[in-house]
C-alpha cells in the first residue's frame, strides 16, 4: 500500500506518493507538518522538524521529485532548474534524499511565492 500525502502550498494542493525508503517512513510518521515555502528556482524548501541523515543521497533529481535535504533539515519539491544546475538538469543546492514523487503535473507550483504556508498530511 502506497503512502499518499497531501501537499498545500499556498493556493496550490498536489498529492504525492513517498517511497519505500527510510527517510520517506520518517517523513510518514512525523505528518503533518506544516511551514512556511522558501523558493530557489524551481524549488520549494522548507525546514522540517527532522535531523535525519544522507540516505543514497542524489546530486540530481527529477521534475516531481521530493527530496529531504539532510545539510539543511528541509523538504524539499523539485518541478525544474535551480540556480546549480548546469543544462536541464535539477541540482538541488547539496545532495539530498529522495523520498517520493508528486503524483501530478508539478508546473502548478510555480504559483506558490516564498512566504507562502506549507502543510504536509496523510492521504489525498
Amino acid at each position: 500500500m502506497g503512502r499518499i500525502i497531501s501537499i498545500q502550498a499556498g493556493s496550490v494542493t498536489v498529492l504525492a506518493e513517498l517511497n519505500n525508503s527510510s527517510t520517506a517512513e520518517k517523513i510518514w510518521n512525523a505528518l503533518p507538518i506544516e511551514g512556511r515555502a522558501n523558493t530557489w528556482g524551481d524549488e520549494i524548501y522548507f525546514r522540517i522538524p527532522l535531523s535525519l541523515p544522507p540516505e543514497n543521497p542524489q546530486e540530481t533529481v527529477e521534475m516531481g521529485d521530493l527530496g529531504y535535504w539532510p545539510t539543511g533539515e528541509a523538504f524539499c519539491i523539485f518541478f525544474g532548474p535551480t540556480p546549480a544546475s548546469r543544462g536541464v538538469e535539477i541540482r538541488p543546492a547539496g545532495p539530498v534524499n529522495v523520498c517520493g514523487r508528486v503524483s501530478q503535473a508539478p508546473t502548478v507550483l510555480k504559483k506558490v511565492a516564498p512566504g507562502d504556508p506549507v502543510v504536509i498530511k496523510k492521504g489525498g
